[in-house]
C-alpha cells in the first residue's frame, strides 16, 4: 500500500540551507586541524575522508556561514551535482567547500531519508534541470530551497532511511576491511623494500648505491624494467552516453569511485581494455591511483595502465609504484591543471630485490590483493542492490 505523503519546497521544512565557502583556498590548508570537506568528499551516501584537507581553527571561526554540523546534508554543487550524504556523528566539527548545505528541522525531515531522496535517478534529474551558469554549470541555494519532494510521515522517513543505512553499514563494513589490507601490506612492503628487513636480512651486506644504503646483490632498476605502461585512447565524448549502451569508458573521475557509468559503443584497440586487477593511474590534476575492479571497460586518454612483467606481481608493482606517483603529485605543478607525463614515469627508479625473493614478495602480496578485489566487487554488488531498491522505497518512479 502507498504511503500517503505531500508535496513540499526544501526551505518549508529546513532549518537552514546555504552554500560552503566559495573562492581561492590557496595557502589556507594545513597539515592538521579542523576538517574541510569538497566536492570530491562527498560520495552517495557516504562520507569519503580520502585525501581530505585541515584548516586551522581561527579560519574556521572565519566561516561560520559554510560550518557543517552532523546531521546535515551536504550536496555537491558541481562535478557530480546532487551527490549527497549525510554528515556523521563521527564528524562533530567541520567546514566546507562550495557545498550545499541543508540543515533539514527533524521534526519535519529525516536527513537519512533527504539524502536519499537527492541520490535517487529522480533526485538526480531533478537537480540536473535547475543547474544554473553559463561557464560552469552548478545547483545553486536558490533552486535548493525551492526544490519539491514528496515527504512522508517521519516514521515512514525513518523506515526509509533505516534501510537504506543498513546496505551503507554493509559497505562501511567491507571499506574498514579493505582499509586493514591496505595498511597491511603498506607495513609489509615498508619492512621489506625500505627498512631492508625481509627473510635473511641478518646476514645481508649492504652497499651504497644512488637511491642511498641498500643490499648487496640488489639494483637500482627502473620501473619500465618490470612493468608495461599503456596510455589512454581519445574516444569520442560526443558518443558517450548513460543507458547503458556499448562499454564502460574510465576517465580520470572514474579512478578513485572504482566504477563508471559512462558508456561507448565506439571501438578501440585491444590494448585499450581494462580489467580487474589493473593498475591505473590519472594523469591530470590529482595522480590518484587504484587496483580497477569494475570489470571490462576501455581506458580514456590521461588514465596511465600499469601492468607487471617478469618476476613483479601486480600488488608488489602497485606498491612500488605509490611512493614516486604521490611525488609526483606533491611536485609537479601547472598554470591550471598538473600533468603526469611519460617523461616523469620514466625516471622512476626502485631497489630491485634478487629475483627470487621478488617472486616470494609477490606470493605474499597477492592474496591480500585478490581479497581487497573481491570485497570492492561485493561493494559494487551491494550499491546495485541499494540503488535498484531506492526508487521502489521513495514511490516517486
Amino acid at each position: 500500500m502507498k504511503t500517503k505523503s505531500r508535496k513540499v519546497r526544501l526551505k518549508d521544512v529546513c532549518d537552514r540551507i546555504t552554500v560552503g565557502h566559495v573562492g581561492s583556498m590557496k595557502d589556507e590548508y594545513v597539515a592538521e586541524g579542523i576538517s574541510f570537506l569538497r566536492s570530491q568528499n562527498i560520495h552517495p551516501f557516504r562520507l569519503n575522508l580520502a585525501d581530505i584537507k585541515f584548516v586551522t581553527p581561527e579560519f574556521h571561526a572565519k566561516l561560520k556561514k559554510s560550518a557543517l554540523k552532523p546531521g546535515d546534508v551536504a550536496v555537491v554543487r558541481t562535478g557530480y551535482p546532487g551527490t549527497a550524504c549525510v554528515i556523521p556523528k563521527s564528524l562533530p566539527v567541520s567546514n566546507c567547500s562550495d557545498l550545499v548545505i541543508i540543515s533539514p528541522n527533524e521534526t519535519e525531515l529525516d536527513s537519512g531519508y533527504l539524502a536519499a531522496v537527492f541520490n535517487s535517478s529522480w533526485g538526480v534529474a531533478t537537480v540536473g534541470g535547475n543547474l544554473v551558469g553559463a561557464a560552469q554549470q552548478h545547483f545553486n541555494v536558490g533552486a535548493a530551497k525551492e526544490m519539491e519532494i514528496n515527504l512522508p510521515d517521519l516514521p515512514t522517513q525513518r523506515k526509509i532511511a533505516g534501510i537504506l543505512s543498513a546496505y551503507d553499514d554493509l559497505i562501511e563494513n567491507n571499506l574498514r576491511r579493505i582499509k586493514i589490507l591496505e595498511e597491511l601490506a603498506q607495513s609489509l612492503y615498508r619492512e621489506w623494500f625500505v627498512h631492508f628487513r625481509f627473510p635473511g636480512h641478518e646476514s645481508a651486506r649492504f652497499i651504497d648505491s644512488s637511491l642511498g644504503r641498500m643490499p648487496k646483490g640488489w639494483e637500482v632498476r627502473k620501473i619500465l624494467d618490470f612493468a608495461d605502461v599503456i596510455y589512454g585512447f581519445s574516444f569520442k565524448a560526443n558518443r558517450f552516453n548513460t543507458a547503458g549502451e556499448g562499454i564502460p569508458v574510465v576517465r580520470i573521475r572514474n579512478i578513485q569511485d572504482g566504477q563508471s557509468e559512462t558508456y561507448t559503443e565506439e571501438e578501440g584497440d585491444p590494448k585499450h581494455r581494462i580489467k580487474n586487477g589493473d593498475i591505473l593511474v590519472g594523469m591530470d590534476g590529482d595522480f590518484h591511483m587504484t587496483i580497477w575492479s569494475g570489470g571490462d571497460a576501455w581506458q580514456n586518454q590521461r588514465v596511465a595502465k600499469f601492468r607487471p612483467k617478469g618476476a613483479m606481481g601486480n600488488y608488489l608493482l602497485f606498491l612500488t609504484l605509490e611512493k614516486p606517483i604521490h611525488y609526483f603529485d606533491s611536485t609537479i605543478t601547472g598554470t591550471t591543471v598538473a600533468h603526469l607525463g611519460d617523461s616523469h614515469i620514466k625516471t622512476i627508479e626502485f631497489a630491485s630485490p634478487p629475483e627470487s625473493l621478488m617472486r616470494e614478495a609477490s606470493d605474499l602480496f597477492e592474496p591480500m590483493a585478490q581479497e581487497q578485489l573481491n570485497l570492492r566487487r561485493r561493494n559494487q554488488t551491494l550499491r546495485r542492490t541499494r540503488d535498484l531498491l531506492l526508487p521502489k522505497l521513495l514511490k516517486i518512479l
